[in-house]
């Protein structure tokens, strides 16, 4: 289609030689006979670079059938750039703006709405004018998922883009090589700020410990610029807003007049028991996981808050735990201070490890809640807050969160009508996680009877990690009466158990049969279970579950092949920063309960060095030392790691108060006789020896030494690579 239609040369020759001055025609567009009406126009686009000799060739066509549906297309977004609000000029101009715009306020407080508007206008007001905006979506302004679009990268983009029309029009030796040097400088520019880029993801995916500690424990005293101070400090940069648009950045540069206006706001809401409207109104983004695009069970969707609304719900939250945090079940782990999912993992394996050991039988109902966060009715959650001993003005301000709650969904940057939202805890604030441990707490407390595992002297019916709920009897007639009861109570409160996520499982030397029930539905029985992220086996051993590790960072690794670990343009620094952040994580979860052999540290120091030669650019066959990789690297072997957190959780056990759960399972001694044969290593068994191979440290001096906090950390910190390590 070259030859058919009338062009200058320049828009017809395809490929050209510049230090000759030789071109010609030898790309061409090829249709069909049938087809050969429907072409409007073929010619050469010599704008377009390619970083070839070759010069691209653009056909017109008219389309003569059926046009196809297209999917909506994202709209153009204009905001604000609050990004540059890190800048010191720009958030000194920010705070400026605000401090005039406050003058105009009344000193008079008035009601929360008019209040909140002149708050939320002012502050979005400064933002733009100190800050300018920027456009997102279907625009040629820039993609926000290109982080390394800077200026400089704009910049060095024009000129080379200005360098190759220069030289397209005037083809001398001094355009050409003007357009090769801001070529060069271009493709120095882009690697430099991609390599600034993800130095930064690195060092954000390390984000500093926080301290919470509350500086008024009055739950019924007016609201202190104190308090809110702490909470906007713990923000995190980069979240996104809520419907009002405000970011955490914007909160994050308030001076003290903008803090104590938003105090002021907070009272208000506080004194009067109502929140603005936008403060209940959430945005629901929907989120792909996997499956088919076109159903929508597969998109999981998140709900965007206010953020002023979050602070306020943060606030309230931190007056809230230490009302009910004392009357919480030790069987309770989740969202709570000083526990996490290792105390529930560790707890478990021991209770299945002494188990074992003296061949007790162990029959458990892994139960899985549909939906639970949303199907808490509010009616019930204000009784359980009253039971906790959460009332008065507190309780009040609790509710004004709920009172008129709406959300709207957002697909494409266009969002649909409000709908109200009656039941369920809202997603996303800081106050539904201990709102929903308490409600589970109750139910678990009104569940409870006379059956569970009686290990020495702990009884044990039930692990709960938020809704992650494990039921153990000693008989499989117990655990259904435990069962039943649990199902009774989840239904009176709003529950439901689901059937086809809830599973049976029982450990013991011989094969038993557990058939339980869930009103007529018998839930299946499996010889193994993924429980917080770790597999539990019926015979209780730990090396599947070492093998899933090693098996799941394998395919972090794969992802990361080309895109992150052998990309050149990527320091050793980022690649490393991801190694700890996202690899190390992954081949190492749940590490703390290892008992590890010969072949557990083989699998995993290969795993590791798998990552580091790649990122060392070394191969097994150059027969490079993996000690010499990882000084070369500055990076400590990972099974040093591993045994050191190890021993760090060790002395964190001994040091727990009395009743904690975890400690007592560790001190517990199951009664019974032991079967024939060799017994497995016992991890109290195994961390004794490994204190004493490593540190020195008899077993009868062990807990004394590990109690000493301070002694305890310095002895861990000398704590020398194993001399086989590689």
């Amino acid at each position: 289609m070259n030859t058919m239609f009338e062009h200058k040369d320049a828009h017809k020759c395809t490929w050209y030689q510049s230090t000759l001055g030789r071109r010609s025609m030898i790309d061409f567009v090829i249709v069909s006979s049938d087809l050969r009406p429907c072409v409007l126009d073929t010619r050469v686009k010599r704008g377009a670079e390619l970083s070839t000799d070759h010069h691209l060739v653009v056909s017109w066509f008219r389309w003569q059938g059926k046009s196809l549906d297209r999917p909506g297309k994202p709209k153009r977004v204009v905001r604000v750039s609050w990004e540059r609000l890190g800048e010191a000029p720009v958030r000194e101009a920010f705070n400026s703006h605000l401090r005039r715009s406050f003058s105009s306020i009344p000193v008079e407080a008035g009601d929360i709405e008019p209040e909140w508007t002149m708050f939320n206008a002012s502050i979005v007001e400064a933002a733009a004018v100190s800050c300018g905006h920027r456009v997102l979506g279907a625009s040629r302004g820039g993609n926000p998922r290109t982080p390394w679009w800077t200026p400089v990268v704009r910049e060095a983009v024009r000129l080379k883009k200005e360098s190759f029309r220069d030289m397209l029009s005037r083809g001398t030796p001094e355009a050409n090589l003007g357009y090769r040097r801001a070529r060069r400088a271009a493709a120095a520019a882009v690697p430099e700020a991609k390599q600034r880029v993800w130095e930064e993801f690195g060092e954000a995916m390390e984000w500093p410990v926080m301290e919470t500690e509350l500086e008024d424990d009055g739950v019924s005293s007016p609201i202190s610029l104190g308090e809110v101070t702490v909470v906007v400090k713990q923000l995190h940069s980069g979240k996104a807003p809520g419907i009002d648009e405000i970011p955490p950045e914007m909160l994050k540069a308030l001076g003290v007049e903008g803090l104590s206006l938003l105090t002021r706001l907070f009272n208000i809401a506080w004194g009067s028991g109502s929140v603005p409207k936008e403060w209940q109104t959430g945005v629901v983004v929907p989120l792909f996981k996997k499956g088919d695009q076109r159903v929508c069970a597969n998109y999981r969707g998140i709900t965007l808050l206010s953020l002023p609304g979050k602070v306020y719900s943060k606030v309230l939250e931190r007056r809230v735990r230490p009302i009910v945090e004392p009357q919480i079940e030790e069987e309770q782990c989740g969202f709570r201070p000083g526990r996490g999912t290792t105390d529930q993992l560790f707890t478990l394996a021991g209770v299945l490890e002494g188990a074992w050991e003296y061949n007790l039988p162990v029959h458990m109902c892994f139960v899985d809640l549909e939906k639970a966060y949303d199907r808490v009715p509010r009616d019930v959650l204000w009784e359980v807050l009253r039971e906790y001993g959460v009332r008065g003005s507190l309780l009040r301000a609790i509710q004004s969160l709920y009172s008129q709650s709406e959300s709207c969904v957002r697909i494409l940057g266009s969002k649909s009508d409000l709908f109200q939202v009656g039941v369920g805890l809202r997603q996303g604030c800081a106050l539904s996680p201990i709102l929903f441990v308490i409600y589970m707490d109750r139910i678990s407390r009104r569940s409870r009877g006379m059956e569970g595992l009686q290990v020495d002297d702990l009884k044990s019916a039930s692990l709960l990690f938020a809704d992650d709920v494990v039921l153990m009897a000693s008989s499989a007639v117990d655990l259904q009466r435990s069962l039943d009861q649990f199902a009774a109570e989840c239904e009176a409160a709003g529950m439901r158990i689901s059937t086809s996520k809830s599973e049976a499982m029982v450990l013991s030397r011989t094969p038993v049969d557990c058939l339980l029930q869930v009103g007529n539905v018998s839930l299946p029985q499996a010889k193994e279970f993924k429980y917080l992220g770790v597999l539990f086996t019926s015979e209780g051993m730990m090396g599947r579950e070492i093998d899933r590790r090693v098996g799941a960072a394998g395919a972090v690794l794969h992802a990361l092949h080309r895109t992150v670990v052998t990309k050149r343009e990527l320091s050793r620094k980022a690649k490393l920063s991801i190694y700890r952040s996202i690899f190390v994580p992954t081949l190492t979860y749940g590490h703390e309960r290892w008992v590890t052999t010969e072949r557990m540290r083989s699998r995993v120091q290969a795993a590791e060095m798998g990552f580091l030669r790649r990122v060392a650019g070394v191969s097994l066959r150059d027969r490079v030392r993996s000690s010499a990789i990882r000084e070369g690297l500055g990076v400590e072997p990972l099974l040093l790691c591993v045994e050191r957190s190890q021993l760090r959780w060790f002395g964190h056990l001994m040091r727990m108060p009395p009743g904690r759960l975890p400690r007592e399972v560790f001190l517990a001694r199951p009664t019974g006789r032991r079967p024939r044969g060799r017994p497995r290593t016992r991890w109290r068994d195994y961390i004794s020896s490994l204190a004493w191979e490593r540190l020195g440290i008899p077993q009868s001096e062990l807990a004394d030494v590990a109690g000493e906090r301070d002694v305890w950390g310095s002895l861990l910190k000398l704590l020398p690579p194993r001399p086989d390590f590689g």
